[in-house]
């Protein structure tokens, strides 16, 4: 008869290969990604024809206190190379600081210069950036809307590049490949750079090319407003809009263009609190998507492929989960404390050869996808990527708690804000970008996440340590949680005790 301890451990282990099994299945579905670009490399999109008389474009610039970049982004937007008479420049302004008068500046001083410029200010913040792109769109003027988010700085030529693929009557949408222009910044921006560069330049690539659905990336890219409307507008019961849009859109029968080869360069999160309410927003919104549009893309006459495709794009999110789980299970495994017995018991060498092969495909696959990646966006210096790959696997790991958190308030229903990600604009050296951070950003409010993190990391760090003083080497794999872990949360952590510190040596606490 089996023992109670002969049962605990067949259950513990068979909950550790299932989640195992999950996350490579994840992990596999990134050699997937990389094999499709390379199949599909040399299928480079063209344009259908050229406009004989250039269409009526709206640049739509959505913005929330962001006072810091304004200025940057409109200097770059009245420099885009397109006539005057054929251009509309809307700047969508929700800000309750003095954006807004800032903005009014703005827009006097280049209607001045000719330009057709106007400033959509809302009191009400319902719907947040759909909201105003909605109403926007019903005075906007354009047939063709571009819209840019504000810390991002376009190309003179962007509209020359990718109106022309719009004489096609099926194209809906044409995006282009975020660029980095803080990429060197600190190891927060060059980590979040490579993460980038994977879902740019391979995911959103082979996705287009391979004829699966792929979508818009919020900003850097144009429109046709007839296909917004016929999908149904922007809708606001998610926090990604431009997700719930795009599989709209696609369903209907909208066809979309990813310039891989074109770049429109915006500015990296600095700091963790902006990367974490960034990563928040954007995994939350995704399986807000997920539940709102999984079984009508598989109710639709879409093709197979694009349906698992989006099914496998909509439900990675909850691997966070399965994250959180997987690094307790692994635990007692890697120490010998759970292992096979009885009748089902494998010798060393099964065990690893298993493990390992699970492994592989939930963790090095991920390096193997973010490598090619980067030889596709830097080809001459991807080699640079190899030192960074373990603090990439480890941020990776660090941001479970984080973006565990976002899947489980999509799925109890739980409603927020629209948190926007700080901008600090083309100055990011030195006092000056200090004093941005004092005076327009604050640190995160919240301390469950850091210290949930804090507490996961000491969790980690002290069975490293008690396997080290056992001779147990071979669970090294357990520091890459704890590094990514402490990183987290020491960087939220110091963030907040810094503003209370400034705050209690601020005058009016003197």
């Amino acid at each position: 008869m089996a023992t109670t301890e002969y049962w605990f451990n067949f259950c513990w282990l068979v909950a550790y290969f299932l989640v195992l099994v999950g996350m490579s299945g994840y992990g596999f579905h990134r050699l997937l990604m990389v094999w499709l670009y390379l199949k599909h490399r040399k299928d480079i999109p063209s344009p259908a024809g050229q406009w004989e008389d250039l269409p009526m474009v709206t640049i739509q610039l959505p913005m929330f206190n962001e006072k810091f970049v304004v200025e940057g982004l409109l200097r770059k937007v009245t420099a885009i190379d397109y006539p005057k008479d054929k251009l509309e420049i809307q700047i969508l302004d929700d800000s309750t600081d003095d954006t807004y008068d800032l903005c009014q500046q703005q827009v006097e001083y280049y209607r001045a210069q000719g330009f057709d410029i106007v400033c959509l200010h809302r009191t009400d913040r319902t719907g947040f950036k759909a909201g105003a792109l909605e109403a926007a769109d019903e005075v906007a003027k354009g047939e063709f809307l571009l819209i840019l988010d504000a810390d991002f700085r376009p190309e003179p030529d962007i509209l020359k590049v990718t109106i022309p693929y719009f004489t096609d009557p099926g194209v809906a949408l044409v995006q282009t490949r975020w660029g980095h222009i803080n990429r060197n910044h600190n190891m927060l921006t060059r980590l979040q750079s490579i993460f980038l560069d994977g879902h740019f330049a391979l995911e959103q690539t082979c996705r287009n090319r391979s004829g699966r659905f792929f979508t818009f990336n919020g900003t850097a890219g144009v429109w046709r407003k007839s296909a917004i409307y016929e999908a149904g507008g922007w809708e606001h019961d998610t926090i990604t809009e431009d997700m719930d849009l795009s599989y709209r859109a696609q369903m209907k029968g909208w066809r979309f263009i990813y310039l891989n080869d074109y770049v429109t360069p915006a500015e990296l999160p600095e700091d963790m609190d902006g990367f974490k309410a960034q990563q928040h927003r954007w995994t939350k919104g995704c399986i807000q998507v997920c539940q709102k549009m999984l079984w009508d893309i598989w109710r639709s006459k879409a093709p197979f492929k694009a349906k698992m495709e989006a099914t496998t794009h909509l439900t990675c999110n909850y691997s966070y989960l399965a994250l959180i789980l997987l690094c307790f299970l692994v635990m007692p495994v890697c120490t010998g404390i759970v292992a096979p017995t009885g009748a089902w018991a494998w010798d060393q060498w099964q065990m690893i050869l298993l493990t390992f092969t699970l492994f592989f495909f939930a963790t090095i696959s991920v390096c193997l996808f973010y490598i090619s990646a980067e030889a596709i966006v830097r080809p001459r210096r991807w080699w640079m990527v190899f030192p960074l790959l373990i603090p990439l696997l480890a941020l990776g790991v660090g941001m479970a708690v984080n973006n565990a958190k976002a899947v489980l308030e999509a799925v109890c229903g739980q409603k927020s804000e629209f948190v926007r990600t700080p901008k600090f604009g083309e100055s990011q050296q030195g006092a000056l970008s200090i004093e941005k951070r004092a005076k327009g950003y604050k640190a995160i409010k919240s301390i469950l996440v850091p210290v949930l993190e804090l507490i996961f990391a000491c969790f980690f760090g002290a069975v490293e340590a008690i396997n080290f003083m056992n001779g147990n080497y071979l669970t090294f794999i357990l520091m890459t949680p704890f590094l990514g872990f402490f990183y987290t949360s020491f960087s939220s952590l110091a963030r907040i005790i810094d503003g209370a510190l400034q705050k209690r040596r601020s005058p009016q606490n003197a």
